[in-house]
């Protein structure tokens, strides 16, 4: 078996190895995602680009071929030759000749639209100051002269520009006139600024002629590019990378140009590069970890093979001391249960005193509650005879009535006394909170007007709630609360219990409360504790709240005792929550043992 020391080094070896051989693969692996990536970025910027390109290519090449074909088009109409011939007073049709100019550039949206003599004398124009500049007119006129279409580009001063168009016109042969067609290039600059590319046209001697943007119209292209990196363009007062698409007008002898941010092809390779990297960093840090957890995993079992080696030899040697130590345990198990079960029986018992001790206290309150009725029924049956003498059978029949209500009272009493009085069973089920209460309070009320209590309210919404227990111990539960909120109230103007429930999910929360004098703070935690009692000497055993503890404990719930803000005592009791049911097994028991006890 290798040693700890020999399998550390071993997985440092492969460590090492493992962390070349990683550093090496990352390595290829960033630098192919950042190549493919920028590749990817590049051939996206530049395809929009080129759209862009395309689009203004043909945009522009469109607005130059219509004004292109205007001059021959119109030199060749008799309506513009008439222009050109003079009166006998050698006049010209100056009036006519302006009013078909203005016509002609109405319906074209041509900057201006001028007829010139050979000599250069302007016949007419229709708007602006273009045709009455000498800027390039003669070479206009004189290529017009030779049959041949003129064009040239104009610049008139700040962000004046134009570009020119001319044809000879010719009546039987001689040259008698030259028309002029100035384009506008508003439209297409206004076209060109809504796009965030810049986008300029430069002539053959590289002036910037259109642009997007105002600042760059005709400059020197060299002036707005940063001296030794003609890839840097100046923007916004800075000089910046741009990627340059170019496209030329052959026929115009201009250059069409689009720059186009490059930084999607940076950001792409700062995110590729920093995706594969931490890609790879997860790729390393998992086999780092997992060859981490084999090497764990190898020494935990050199260590266990060693630890079980040790305990075989230790479990040798105290097996015999444990075989003396269990059959001494065995007798004393059998010792401590006996002494459990004599215990729960005494405790069973306890509980039953306690009930029976209840019982007595109350047992003058319950001989009140029996004389009163007696005395009553003792009343009717007298008055029953005289009736029967007088022959006044309906009286008689509402006598009867009464005794038998009176009759009915005291059983319902009397059976609830029986069912208190003897020992539950152990089943446990669901039962109606309300009707325990109501037994509960049948029994606690004649003591409560002993002791000049006639408040206790029961809130509406116990009736509907069912709990999870014992119906006879669950009874004993809220005897002892009532009573001792009773014994409380001693003394005590517009003494009151209260009696209410909720439900909160699986639990059902009951609280009995009173506006007594409530429980010293010291006291709190003590009350539950068995023999613990603030009772006089003969009044209490201290038994009845430490009982009521173990029961709800039995059924899975709890009981807490707190003060009022307002004054008082409060017990809250949580149970578990269940369905009504027609089987509540205690319930059954109780009814027909009372009732054949009765």
């Amino acid at each position: 078996m290798q040693s700890r020391v020999a399998i550390e080094k071993q997985f440092r070896f492969i460590r090492t190895g493992l962390f070349v051989g990683w550093a090496i693969l990352s390595a290829i692996i960033v630098a192919w995602s950042v190549r493919s990536s920028m590749e990817r970025a590049h051939s996206d910027v530049m395809q929009k680009a080129g759209e862009t390109l395309a689009v203004q290519t043909e945009i522009l090449s469109g607005v130059l071929d219509k004004y292109r074909l205007m001059p021959p088009l119109l030199s060749r109409q008799s309506s513009i030759r008439t222009l050109f011939v003079r009166d006998a007073g050698g006049n010209a049709q100056t009036i006519d000749a302006r009013r078909t100019a203005e016509e002609i550039a109405g319906m074209s949206a041509a900057r201006d639209v001028a007829f010139f003599f050979p000599d250069g004398e302007l016949l007419a124009n229709a708007r602006g100051s273009s045709a009455k500049s000498a800027v390039a007119r003669p070479d206009l006129i004189e290529v017009a002269r030779q049959g041949q279409l003129g064009r040239a580009a104009l610049s008139y001063g700040g962000d004046d520009r134009t570009y020119a168009f001319s044809s000879g016109v010719r009546r039987d042969g001689k040259f008698v006139g030259v028309v002029i067609v100035y384009v506008d290039f508003y439209r297409v600059e206004a076209a060109w600024a809504l796009s965030a590319r810049r986008i300029f046209v430069t002539d053959k001697a590289g002036t910037v002629f259109l642009a997007n943007e105002p600042d760059w119209r005709l400059k020197a292209l060299s002036d707005l590019r940063e001296i030794g990196q003609p890839a840097r363009y100046l923007i916004e007062g800075g000089f910046e990378e741009r990627l340059d698409l170019m496209h030329r007008l052959p026929l115009l002898e201009w250059d069409l140009h689009v720059l186009a941010d490059p930084s999607p092809v940076e950001t792409a390779r700062i995110t590729a590069a920093s995706i594969a990297t931490l890609a790879c960093l997860l790729a390393g840090m998992i086999v780092l970890v997992l060859l981490r957890r084999n090497e764990v995993a190898i020494l935990r079992t050199r260590t266990d093979r060693a630890t079980a080696l040790r305990l075989e030899r230790v479990v040798r040697d105290r097996t015999r001391a444990l075989s003396v130590t269990n059959r001494s345990l065995s007798h004393e198990v059998e010792v401590r249960r006996e002494a459990e079960h004599r215990l729960r029986k005494t405790q069973d018992e306890l509980v039953q005193t306690a009930k029976l001790a209840a019982l007595g206290q109350m047992s003058a309150a319950l001989s009140h509650e029996y004389n009163q009725p007696l005395a009553a029924i003792r009343t009717y049956a007298d008055n029953a005879l005289r009736f029967l003498e007088r022959g006044a059978t309906s009286e008689v029949s509402g006598n009867l009535s009464r005794i038998n209500g009176l009759v009915e009272r005291m059983a319902e009493l009397s059976r609830t006394l029986l069912a208190f009085s003897r020992k539950p069973g152990a089943t446990v089920g669901p039962v109606p909170l309300g009707t325990i209460i109501d037994e509960a309070l049948l029994l606690a009320r004649p003591r409560a007007r002993a002791a000049g209590i006639t408040n206790i309210h029961v809130g509406p919404a116990v009736t509907d709630l069912y709990v999870q227990g014992g119906r006879i111990r669950l009874g004993q539960v809220f005897v002892n609360l009532v009573n001792n909120a009773i014994d409380a109230l001693a003394g005590t103007v517009d003494a009151s219990v209260e009696i209410d429930a909720r439900r909160e999910g699986d639990r059902v929360v009951v609280t009995v409360t009173d506006n007594g004098p409530g429980i010293e703070p010291e006291e709190l935690p003590k009350v539950f504790d068995p023999f613990f009692t603030t009772k006089g000497i003969g009044e209490g055993i201290g038994i009845g709240l430490s009982i009521v503890d173990n029961i709800i404990r039995d059924f899975g719930g709890t009981i807490v005792a707190s003060n009022r803000p307002e004054g008082g005592a409060c017990f809250t009791v949580n149970l578990c929550a269940a369905s009504a049911s027609h089987d509540t097994p205690d319930a059954n028991r109780d009814t027909v043992h009372t009732a054949q006890s009765v």
